[in-house]
């Protein structure tokens, strides 16, 4: 027996048993159909086949033969070595794996074998250790449903455990070596001549003829079952079969042991065997009736049966007869015996005589025991089955299902009426609470103690099997008559309505399995975890979860959704799933799969086949809910196709008909079932038990609004049709029509529920889920090959099904695995999706909210690095600009300039959009961070990239535009600057060489250059620019701005005369103002105006402090501030009159300061005093000249101090602030800056951990100036410390200072380079794209220089790098508050821009929008507030108003305002007001939980402040914690 276990490959199972886990998994054998090529691969094909209900299952043998061909020609065809050595009798696999198997994957192929209609080993031979066991055990899952004859009722049935059925047995050995095939004659006589069945394996088999070496002495069993129809039924009654292999002289004890128990017993017999002990009358006293069987007889034959005085009646031949007159022959025999004789037995009384004939019971095991004891414990005390459950599982009935109706009505708030949202939530959480205690106070009955004690043991599952058998004794007293009962109303569903809804109650309350401890065990759980943290019960049951995920990995099936309650016990569900994560971890991924379909449509068998698992299976309803069970994939499997390592398979309960559903409202039920487990499968089989689906049409319609919300919500599914009890072979091909059919019928329904689900854009059903013609339908013909109950399962059946198992592998290989803690997430957040009957973009779904913030926290760093990139390119652009003509003669007019700039910048922006539109489509591509969930943001972010692109764009044109106008300007000024100098020049030289030429003294050279300088002044024409009315210029913007909005504000501004007056005052909201005037609207008027009135002033003093001349940009970019502002604060309802008033007020006092900003331009720009400024340079430059002194430091000092310094300082202070900014994104602050719901929490979590009303108010009433001075706080903080805001001023000053030295040594090279002034020139052409260099401050420089090129250079460099020390020490000494205050681009401006967004607010409690991108389709707010922190109070209390607005927008309640015209519009509609807002429902305690703990404990504060009196604060808000008000925010 060791050698042939060795060559099977099972030598290592023999001790450690293989078990049915092992053989369950997936692997790559599962799947794959590689020819067996030795004999070790035969098990596991054979496994493979048989869990699969493939009557190929036996027909096992290697592909590849030793044997020549022409070995049928050899002699001693009869020797051993004969056979193929490749080659295995299939009884000895059999044999040899049941040796190796545990006791569960013992009675899993007893159970496959037996719907094979294969006989099954009664007694199982072990020659090893010359041991016999009855499989009493292994043979205890067989369920048998057949029809006597002899019952009354011809439609009534018997179902019956087969081990408990009193049957007669019939026992069919062998005597030594007969010429007539014992196991043939068996199936034959078994059969109907139209429905063969090899139940026996005999010679004539496949392997058949191969010798055996280890099952001889195994005795097989099987059981003749009728239908109850003449026609077709071998025997009326009942009758089991045993056949003992091998020759009864080698087996006494089988022998005796079938002697024993049988009601007859057939003898095949060999000639010369018949006179031998074997026969002798006293060995065959306890056998009824014996029959001898032979191929035909003779004189020595006659002789014995004379001598030992036998009965000739009790002998068959067959003689010439053939094969079917022979069989008809035994049946007779048979039948007559069974007829006369009442001796019956069932297995469970074969295994008492087994134990008196020393013959082992695998029942007698000691765990098997010890756990039948236990299970027994509980269900002796069964009576009454619903009494049962009321009195020992108590938690889960009206309570549960109280506790269900609550939950969901905690959502959706549909008994509200018209009382405080808020309060009626905190009412149904004390009844929740309540309820919640009631379960705690009942006290845990004995039968669920000893279950919870029984599955902490070893041998819990034997345990669990044993309750489940015991269960299902009891209940199947009543079940099976209730369902087919059930079964047989539904045929006329109008006729017998009430009948199947009580029916239908019926079956529910009867049913009692394994199931209802474990959800007892969970409602246990769920009532303790309630509890506080600290107290005793709850410790208790905390490993209580754990012990449920070690049975979901041993592959127990475990309840999802509770069928009865329409429920799912989250927190239970939450603490398995954790658990089951620790247990597995890292190898945690799974993948989902789904079974969907009308009842009793063969759901779970389909199941059962594909994988081998075994969810329950009946007709009528019997699966309630949903139950999942996992399936491990191997390693090998991993490594070659997959990325996950479990599939989690989810069976429901079968979808009721519209006309059933409407007898018990089901129908909600079931579009929440489908719904749930639609959205959480990656595989989705829809089941049709018929090959036209007309019936399936309202089913289907509820499949298809299931996926149409699960696509909203962005999951990627498929979705396979299963065609069940369709057998044509063509059924593919000639079903195109129908198929066709089904598609239009799904695409009508997509269009119906589009409609419904307010999804328009959804016009097919391919729209909605990939599906193809072509292979996502499955044609799979019926599941038995003949007529029950002695059909086998068709080999079409299990083939079709195989190949459905294959496809599904071959689609989830192409999808993304998600792991355990994933999968619950998203379960959660889908249920609650389910209990708000909403099915949109949640925030309060963790995976879902996950996945969004990773995805804008790369676009905002796609966003950032645009910006910097345009914003350093654009300095360079106006810097070029600005230089333009100063330093070269250009054929090109710095218009030409402008306009290439323009294009080379829309050039730039387009690639910069296609970048990130790009990275955008390749990080779907990825499918990283579960970017599928917000697969409908795909296209907000889009438009967001071409929003930047359109912003960037307009915001570059208004920069070099200025640029533009800036240096037409000067051009004209430079023009006549220039012109004065080079006359000054020349006549500076004329004079020295007059006074050289008359040898002046020191005294008379100053005279002389006095008496030059106001000679030439006098003959310059005195060219002034001119100046001009700045005021009349920002009045025709203004005009030009309003000239769109009508009639009446031409009118009003026709009454204006000019701007001199406005904005002299200080700026008031007047009640006129608004056509929703209320002291809150007008106080938050103010606060804008304030707020904006600021921002221009600051704006304003930018101008002045940039010394440039007055442009209409200027005027133009405030103006478009006031706009941008007055749309982002639409909601105030403001009159025309008030825009018009803002912006008079604003331009008012804008354009005095640009008036006075352009006067002093004049006066800094007028030639002639330029000239005068430079009087003692040229006097200094005569003198130096005159007396031929070395100009090289001097030169080098002056345009190291007047030209460079001045710009290096100006160019630092231009790009410092977007530097600081950029380190915040990047750098250690980057996780609060990256999102702007990042940003968000950060700053409530701030005000949390600092906790004062006067923070919270000034936050809630002045956001824009709170969150600046917040993120400047930030930024001070950062700099400040490791002297980060030198080191940066030190980089950026180290990066152009090289870049000066760099162009000194590069004009040092250049040939061609004369003199000082091409020297200095050319330095400059080299800077001009970041340096802007006064030209007049330049040329006075090269003016009256006379210098040695190479020693000037030097000079320059020392100059340049004795300016670079001194910079930073400035740097060093400056106080950080300074520096800030004078950057031309504040930091926490370009920050606050980021986090600030598009500046939207709720419409209902005024928290700003956090959605990512400025360009997106909704707003939305991750966490709302309380609306009585804005100031919303009742009319007639004048309390503070605690509703929400997540809770309000899911309530009937009604809302008025300006928006509605002071109309009531209900809030649940609050998208046909607010279009542009999606404000997510969420009633949970945990919604807001921040801003409840916040008014808990300034209610009286935010009363007094608002001039209201405090709120009705609902009880459960005050306790609240500030850890779960923390907790909150994550």
């Amino acid at each position: 027996m060791k050698k042939l276990l060795e060559d099977l490959g099972l030598a290592k199972y023999y001790d450690e048993k293989l078990t049915l886990h092992t053989v369950l998994q997936i692997s790559k054998y599962s799947i794959t159909d590689v020819p067996v090529q030795s004999l070790s691969d035969l098990p596991w094909l054979f496994l493979k086949r048989l869990m699969m209900l493939k009557r190929t299952a036996r027909s096992v043998k290697c592909s590849s033969s030793s044997r020549a061909e022409d070995s049928d020609w050899e002699d001693d065809q009869e020797s051993d070595d004969s056979y193929d050595p490749l080659s295995v009798n299939h009884l000895d696999i059999l044999t040899s794996v049941f040796l190796c198997s545990d006791s569960f994957l013992q009675q899993e192929m007893i159970l496959k074998m037996s719907m094979c209609q294969f006989a099954v080993p009664l007694l199982l031979p072990n020659s090893d250790k010359n041991q016999i066991t009855l499989m009493l055990w292994a043979m205890r899952d067989i369920v048998k449903k057949y029809r006597p004859q002899t019952l009354q009722d011809p439609s009534g049935f018997v179902q019956e455990r087969i081990v408990l059925s009193e049957l007669p047995l019939v026992s069919f050995v062998r005597l030594g070596r007969c010429n007539i095939s014992k196991s043939e004659i068996l199936n034959k006589m078994f059969s109907n001549p139209q429905q063969y069945t090899d139940t026996f394996v005999h010679f004539n088999m496949d392997c058949g003829n191969i010798p055996k070496k280890i099952s001889d002495g195994l005795v097989e069993i099987s059981w003749y079952l009728p239908c109850g129809n003449n026609n077709i039924d071998v025997f009326p009654e009942p009758v089991a079969i045993a056949n003992l292999r091998g020759d009864i002289q080698n087996f006494q004890t089988q022998y005796s042991f079938l002697c024993e128990t049988s009601t007859a017993m057939f003898v095949f017999f060999e000639d010369k065997l018949l006179d031998t002990e074997y026969i002798s009358i006293p060995s065959l006293k306890s056998t009824r009736q014996v029959f001898f069987v032979s191929h035909s007889n003779n004189e020595c034959i006659k002789a014995t049966v004379k001598r030992l005085n036998l009965k000739k009646s009790n002998f068959i031949f067959k003689a010439k007869q053939n094969d079917a007159d022979f069989v008809k022959k035994i049946q007779t025999k048979m039948q007559d015996t069974i007829e006369n004789g009442n001796h019956k037995m069932s297995v469970v009384k074969l295994a008492e005589v087994a134990r008196e004939l020393g013959i082992l019971v695998d029942e007698d095991a000691e765990e098997c025991r010890s756990a039948k004891a236990k299970a027994d414990e509980i269900t002796s005390e069964i009576r009454d089955i619903v009494e049962f459950k009321k009195k020992k599982l108590p938690l889960q009935g009206e309570i549960l299902m109280k506790l269900a109706k609550l939950e969901k009505e905690q959502c959706r708030l549909k008994k509200a009426g018209d009382q405080s949202i808020e309060n009626y939530k905190c009412d149904l959480q004390t009844q929740m609470k309540k309820l919640r205690e009631e379960q705690y106070a009942i006290d845990m009955s004995t039968s669920m103690s000893c279950f919870i004690s029984a599955i902490t043991t070893p041998e819990r599952a034997f345990f669990l099997k044993w309750l489940r058998i015991n269960l299902e004794n009891l209940t199947q007293k009543v079940l099976p008559g209730l369902r087919e009962m059930y079964k047989e109303k539904c045929q006329d569903v109008v006729g017998n309505k009430e009948e199947i809804a009580e029916l239908d109650k019926k079956i529910a309350n009867s049913s009692l399995g394994v199931e209802h401890f474990i959800r007892e065990m969970g409602q246990l759980y769920e009532a303790g975890v309630s509890l506080s943290e600290d107290a005793l019960c709850r410790k208790q049951l905390e490993h209580l979860p754990r012990l449920c995920a070690q049975l979901l990995l041993d592959g127990f099936p475990l309840e999802l959704v509770d069928g009865d309650a329409s429920n799912i016990p989250v927190k239970w569900i939450t603490s398995v799933f954790s658990e089951l994560n620790t247990l597995v971890k890292p190898n945690n991924k799974i993948m989902v799969l789904t079974v969907l379909g009308v009842q009793s449509s063969g759901k779970s068998t389909l199941l059962n086949t594909m994988f081998g698992v075994q969810f329950a299976v009946s007709s009528g309803r019997c699966t309630r809910g949903a139950f999942m069970l996992l399936i491990r994939v191997t390693d090998d499997y991993k490594d070659q196709f997959s990325n996950y390592d479990y599939i989690l398979i989810i069976d429901t309960e079968g979808l009721k008909s519209p006309e059933l559903a409407q007898l018990d409202n089901s129908y909600e039920h079931d579009n929440e079932l489908a719904t749930l487990v639609i959205g959480l499968s990656d595989v989705t089989i829809i089941n049709i038990a018929m090959e036209n689906s007309t019936e399936m049409k309202d089913i289907l319609q509820i499949v298809v609004h299931a996926f149409l919300r699960i696509k909203t919500i962005g999951k990627k599914h498929m979705c396979l049709f299963v065609h069940q009890n369709v057998a044509d072979v063509s059924a593919h091909d000639s079903n195109m029509r129908d198929r066709k059919f089904l598609l239009d019928q799904l695409d009508e329904m997509t269009q119906a529920a589009a409609k419904m689900e307010n999804k328009l854009e959804f016009k097919k059903f391919t729209d909605v889920m990939q599906y193809d013609t072509d292979t996502g339908d499955h044609y799979i013909p019926g599941l038995w090959h003949g007529n029950p109950p002695m059909s086998p399962v068709s080999i079409g059946y299990s083939e079709s099904v195989y190949d459905l198992k294959k496809h599904i592998m071959k689609v989830f290989r192409s999808y993304k695995s998600s792991n355990i803690c994933e999968f619950l997430e998203w379960t959660k957040g889908l249920w609650n999706a389910v209990k708000y009957e909403k099915f949109i973009f949640s925030f309060r779904n963790t995976l879902v909210a996950d996945a969004y913030m990773k995805l804008c926290t790369e676009y905002n760093k796609w966003d950032w690095s645009l910006r910097k990139q345009m914003h350093t390119w654009t300095l360079e652009a106006e810097t070029t600009i600005l230089n333009h003509g100063k330093f070269e003669r250009s054929e090109n007019t710095v218009e030409d300039a402008h306009c290439n700039l323009q294009t080379n910048a829309e050039v730039k922006l387009s690639k910069g959009e296609e970048e990130i539109i790009g990275k955008i489509e390749l990080y779907y591509e990825k499918g990283e961070g579960h970017v599928e969930l917000v697969e409908s943001f795909r296209q907000d972010f889009v438009n967001c990239a071409k929003f930047l692109r359109t912003e960037l764009s307009n915001s570059i044109k208004s920069k070099l535009d200025a640029a533009l106008s800036h240096r037409n300007g000067m051009i004209k000024v430079e023009g006549i600057k220039a012109t004065y100098m080079d006359t000054m020049e020349k006549r500076v030289l004329d004079l020295v060489k007059d006074c050289r030429e008359k040898k002046s003294d020191k005294s008379t050279l100053h005279e002389a250059f006095e008496k030059m300088w106001q000679e030439t002044v006098q003959t310059l024409a005195c060219t002034e620019i001119p100046q001009q009315d700045i005021i009349i210029r920002v009045f025709h913007q203004l005009r030009n701005n309003l000239g769109s909005r009508g009639s009446s504000v031409a009118q009003s501004l026709d009454k204006v005369k000019d701007l001199s007056t406005c904005g002299c005052e200080e700026f008031v909201v007047s009640k006129g103002n608004y056509r929703w005037f209320h002291t809150k609207w007008n106080k938050r008027a103010q606060q804008m105006s304030d707020s904006l009135i600021r921002k221009c002033q600051e704006y304003v003093q930018e101008k002045r402090a940039s010394r440039d001349d007055y442009d209409d940009t200027y005027i133009r970019e405030i103006l478009q501030m006031i706009d941008e502002t007055l749309k982002a604060h639409g909601d105030l309802g403001r009159e025309e009159d008030f825009e018009m008033s803002l912006k008079l007020h604003i331009c008012g006092f804008a354009s005095r300061e640009f008036q006075e900003i352009h006067n002093k331009f004049i006066q800094d720009n007028d030639p002639l005093r330029v000239l005068e400024k430079s009087k003692q340079k040229y006097r200094s430059g005569f003198i130096d000249l005159f007396h031929e002194r070395d100009q090289c430091q001097k030169k080098a000092d002056e345009f190291t101090n007047d030209c460079l310094k001045p710009t290096v300082k100006k160019y630092v202070s231009e790009t410092l602030g977007t530097e600081m900014a950029d380190v915040m994104l990047r750098g250690e602050n980057s996780s609060i800056f990256g999102t702007r719901t990042a940003f968000q929490r950060s700053v409530l979590r701030n005000l949390l951990d600092e906790f004062k009303f006067e923070t919270y108010l000034l936050f809630i009433e002045s956001y824009e100036g709170f969150v600046t001075d917040l993120i400047l706080d930030k930024i001070t903080v950062h700099f400040s410390a490791e002297n980060r805001m030198f080191k940066l001023e030190e980089s950026l000053l180290n990066s152009v200072t090289s870049e000066i030295i760099q162009a000194i040594e590069e004009t040092e090279q250049d040939p061609e380079i004369n003199n000082i002034k091409e020297f200095i020139q050319n330095i400059c052409m080299k800077l001009k794209y970041r340096l802007v260099l006064p030209k007049d401050v330049v040329d006075s420089v090269s003016a009256l220089s006379d210098v040695n090129q190479i020693k000037f250079a030097e000079c320059l460099k020392c100059s340049v790098k004795d300016m670079d020390k001194f910079l930073k020490a400035s740097f060093q000494a400056k106080e950080f508050q300074r520096k800030l205050e004078h950057l031309p681009t504040k930091p926490q401006n370009v920050l606050f821009k980021r986090v600030h967004g598009c500046g939207n607010q709720c419409p209902f409690c005024k928290a700003p929008c956090e959605a990512g991108g400025e360009a997106h389709k909704k707003h939305f707010v991750s966490i709302h507030r309380p609306e009585g922190l804005g100031h919303y109070r009742f009319e007639e209390s004048e309390k503070l108003v605690t509703d929400i607005c997540s809770s309000l927008v899911h309530s009937d309640t009604s809302f008025k305002c300006h928006d509605t015209n002071d109309k009531w519009h209900p809030y649940k509609k609050y998208s046909d007001i607010y279009p542009n807002w999606q404000i997510d429902p969420d009633s949970s305690i945990e919604a807001a939980a921040y801003w409840k703990f916040v008014m808990v404990h300034f209610n009286e504060e935010f009363a007094k402040e608002y001039n209201a009196k405090p709120a009705d604060i609902p009880p459960s808000w005050k306790d609240i914690t500030k850890a779960q008000a923390e907790e909150s925010l994550k």
